[in-house]
């Protein structure tokens, strides 16, 4: 893991693969750090330069005063890559993490050669929904949160599994205003018109159970950018990445493989 002292930022990245390979950036949801894309990495095809980061206020990255704009977390990952030296990412962004990503691709086109938006949407709920859960973190912690969410994010068979309080605990550990911080900036975005205006290759994920970004939402979303794939993983929830890291590797490694083939 690396340190990158961005302007105003310090964030925490982890470099994985070819080195001289097709840069690929991952953007993980709220509440987690880049340990979310572990069971994957090691299923991915040869030949590609696997970045990961923590946003700031999470893992290891800065903890910054709360809120956040959507603004800020797309600068951060924007600098990022400049600081990497690199261009024409394949971004690839879970929830917040495809936010994020459609942010990056509206602002930077130059810097996204293609977008995969797992479990996410052009808007995530609503801002009253997340002053709401604002309130509650800030009034009793993220443990005040946490069974709710894990309702939301796991299906009932992996909730009955021994891995599932290691998730349970990487969400109550983040730092509370982190969390806070990255909550303001969903409920106040709404990508659906730049999304819509994106012309790149673009794959949907998303799973069965997700209680938080349900299939019909990231259809709806990835639809928006033509020529786009979707792909539903049966049985997994938020997180098919963690669930189901299998499939979610498979459907990846075919569009990666298709992308980079079409240069």
């Amino acid at each position: 893991m690396h340190v990158a002292a961005l302007d105003g930022i310090k964030l925490n990245y982890r470099e994985d693969g070819d080195p001289d390979g097709v840069p690929v950036v991952f953007s993980n949801s709220l509440g987690t750090d880049l340990r979310l894309w572990d069971d994957i990495l090691p299923l991915l095809p040869a030949g590609f330069r696997f970045i990961r980061y923590d946003k700031r206020g999470h893992g290891l990255s800065q903890l910054t005063k709360s809120p956040y704009g959507m603004g800020t977390l797309v600068r951060d990952v924007e600098m990022l890559i400049e600081h990497l030296g690199l261009s024409r990412v394949i971004f690839v962004g879970l929830s917040i993490g495809g936010l994020i990503g459609q942010g990056l691709a509206a602002k930077r086109g130059d810097l996204v050669r293609a977008l995969v938006l797992s479990n996410t949407g052009a808007k995530i709920g609503t801002r009253e929904m997340w002053d709401e859960r604002i309130a509650a973190a800030e009034a009793g912690g993220l443990e005040a949160l946490a069974d709710a969410t894990m309702q939301r994010w796991f299906s009932d068979a992996f909730r009955g599994t021994d891995a599932f309080h290691a998730w349970r605990n990487m969400f109550v550990r983040q730092p509370m205003e982190g969390w806070t911080g990255c909550g303001a900036a969903i409920s106040g975005s709404d990508f659906y018109t730049t999304t819509a205006a994106l012309e790149l290759p673009a794959l949907g994920i998303a799973g069965s159970e997700d209680g938080s970004t349900p299939p019909d939402l990231v259809r709806e979303t990835v639809d928006l950018i033509a020529g786009s794939e979707f792909h539903l993983i049966r049985g997994a929830g938020h997180l098919p990445c963690v669930e189901e890291p299998a499939e979610f590797a498979r459907i990846l490694s075919d569009f990666l493989t298709t992308v980079t083939a079409n240069d």
